[in-house]
């Protein structure tokens, strides 16, 4: 029990090292990352629909980043489609873009056999001012030949380019939910979406057709909300896929500062990271750590702020000497179920994934805390702080057991 205690108070000293440091260990980090990448790859959704459709819009909506982000963000992986990875350094999701449909001479097939590949969701997306794309509808049709059960989002876009000349609003409350939103919405714009569903009905398949109108525009264009219909498209996305997505990307609805918005879904993804490295081998436990510093350090990226010896200590004393105990408890654990034969290799690695994912997690959102305070100017609570770590460790497992429960472990 002594080399136990020992082994985890020295993965904690190292993640009081690599915090200190100026940088993590880039070698140690990538190893960690492609580690959990290639056991556990980011679900992928396959966004198919023409240029200028709103695709980006949707993606800018989903994740939070600008427009210049994702413009820059997708990199090619066919002639003629595009993957773009977020975050970028640790994905929770990866967003496929088939950008040739509608020119002249494109071959889908390449595409198609990419995306089928490697898709766990199919979002269509098709402005709602163009009634008959028949180029979308040729690729849909082959791939539900293939996949008659896959279930598909039609996001129907760009609303209020079918307004009447009068209608310079959306409609709101949302209505598209209704059973009669045909009288509720302009009566022009009812036309045309109505038509475009008719132009999609004789698909091949039994898997549903999730139709999503929304409308997602920058400030200036004047509509509000700027994100009109996003509810109703996370809605359709946890009926198609039990990815759970939105629990990735979207932090609690009552977190209204921006900086912990945009820091949950590195939180997420190194959290993952760390659950997966934490069913491998004791050994590769070593490499917890790496990953806790390179978040920790991620995070003050993002609070444009930078870890120093000082900081690191006076941050891990503020969590308290029931961290400390915690931390080496919770891993610790995972060795001894795995001393017991058969069953003890299965409940080990499960019990140390959901134990270093969730004190990632918790530690992502104590930081959080931390540098908020910091970045504020405030004087630091350590109760606050400790209460952060608290409700993330609890997030934490659920996020970790939901994600086991996907891949049908125990």
């Amino acid at each position: 029990m002594s080399d136990n205690h020992g082994f985890w108070t020295g993965l904690r000293q190292r993640l009081h090292q690599a915090l200190s440091a100026p940088k993590v260990d880039a070698g140690q980090l990538a190893k960690a990352l492609n580690k959990a990448a290639e056991r556990e790859p980011a679900p992928v959704v396959w966004l198919l629909g023409l240029a200028q459709s709103g695709k980006t819009s949707i993606v800018r909506a989903l994740t939070g980043s600008s427009r210049a982000a994702i413009g820059n963000g997708f990199r090619p992986c066919t002639r003629t489609a595009s993957i773009y990875d977020f975050p970028q350094e640790v994905p929770v999701v990866r967003f496929l873009d088939t950008r040739g449909l509608g020119e002249v001479g494109y071959d889908p097939t390449e595409d198609i056999a990419l995306c089928e590949d490697q898709a766990h969701l199919l979002i269509v997306v098709v402005r709602a001012a163009e009634p008959r794309p028949q180029s979308v509808l040729d690729v849909l049709r082959k791939v539900r030949k293939r996949h008659p059960d896959w279930p598909v989002v039609i996001a129907q876009t760009c609303l209020h380019h079918g307004y009447d000349d009068d209608q310079a609003v959306h409609v709101l409350p949302y209505p598209y939910c209704e059973d009669n939103w045909q009288a509720i919405v302009p009566e022009g714009l009812s036309r045309l979406l109505i038509s475009q569903r008719e132009f999609f009905a004789g698909l091949p398949g039994k898997g549903p057709l999730l139709w999503v109108p929304i409308d997602f525009t920058l400030p200036e264009d004047g509509f509000e909300p700027t994100d009109y219909g996003l509810d109703a498209l996370w809605n359709a996305i946890e009926e198609a896929a039990s990815l759970g997505l939105e629990a990735r990307l979207r932090a609690d609805s009552e977190i209204s500062d921006l900086y912990s918005r945009a820091a949950h879904p590195h939180i997420v993804g190194f959290s993952l990271a760390a659950g997966t490295v934490g069913a491998l081998p004791v050994v590769d436990l070593a490499l917890v750590p790496t990953l806790q510093a390179g978040l920790l350090h991620r995070l003050a990226g993002l609070y444009k702020q930078r870890w120093t010896a000082r900081s690191s200590a006076e941050f891990l004393g503020l969590l308290g000497s029931g961290f400390a105990a915690a931390y080496g408890a919770r891993l610790a654990g995972r060795s001894l179920v795995k001393l017991i034969p058969v069953w003890g290799q299965t409940a080990g690695a499960v019990l140390g994934a959901t134990a270093s994912g969730a004190i990632t997690f918790a530690l992502g959102k104590a930081a959080c805390a931390y540098l908020g305070r910091k970045l504020e100017g405030h004087a630091i609570d350590a109760t606050a702080i400790r209460q952060a770590y608290r409700d993330g460790l609890n997030q934490g497992r659920k996020l970790l057991r939901q994600q086991q429960a996907r891949k049908g472990q125990p």
